[in-house]
């Protein structure tokens, strides 16, 4: 039982291996630097000098860029390369969304629990997505200031509106909504 004890100890000390092995490999691979080993590819460095198989090697490096996309979220990122397998089919904007409400489920945070919380999600009905985090002030301050003119033609019984008035309005939304959608 001793021997067990110390066993998983070590085990899970090095869990947080992967990321730092997938960073490694990624410096490695976008560097190019298995070249000044002598290797011709990324793939043959891995496997001569690591033993390590292509698709290993990849899967430890879009690890490490998921975590990397988890980190500024908090303090509790998956632990091990199998729970984060499930996320790295995502975007990154779904890879945050997602963990945030995996934290937040309170479920216990095995592979198989992120993997089943994912494919649920998947197979739910989508819903649109809340982006009114994302709507600047002067957007906003754009389309008060169209709803107040709007709301004084109305009042107006639109007698005092012109068709230049109209054209302003839509000049405005051009400029200031739709030509920043293109940036």
């Amino acid at each position: 039982m001793e021997r067990l004890h110390k066993l998983e100890i070590l085990i899970a000390r090095n869990q947080e291996c992967f990321y730092k092995i997938g960073q490694a490999l990624k410096e490695i691979r976008d560097n190019r630097l298995y070249k000044q080993a002598l290797f011709e590819s990324f793939e043959t460095y891995t496997r001569e000098r690591w033993d390590m198989g292509k698709s290993h090697a990849y899967r430890l490096i879009t690890s490490y860029e998921v975590l990397y996309n988890l980190s500024p979220i908090g303090d509790k990122l998956p632990a091990n390369e199998s729970q984060v397998r499930p996320l790295t089919q995502l975007d990154s904007i779904e890879q945050r969304r997602i963990w945030k409400a995996i934290i937040n489920s309170g479920m216990e945070l095995t592979a198989r629990n992120i993997k089943k919380f994912i494919d649920a999600r998947k197979t739910a009905p989508k819903s649109k997505p809340d982006l009114t985090d994302r709507i600047s002030n002067e957007y906003i301050a754009v389309v008060k200031a169209m709803l107040e003119q709007v709301r004084l033609a109305q009042h107006d019984h639109w007698q005092h509106t012109s068709r230049q008035a109209a054209l302003l309005w839509h000049q405005v939304i051009y400029e200031k909504i739709v030509s920043r959608e293109g940036k």
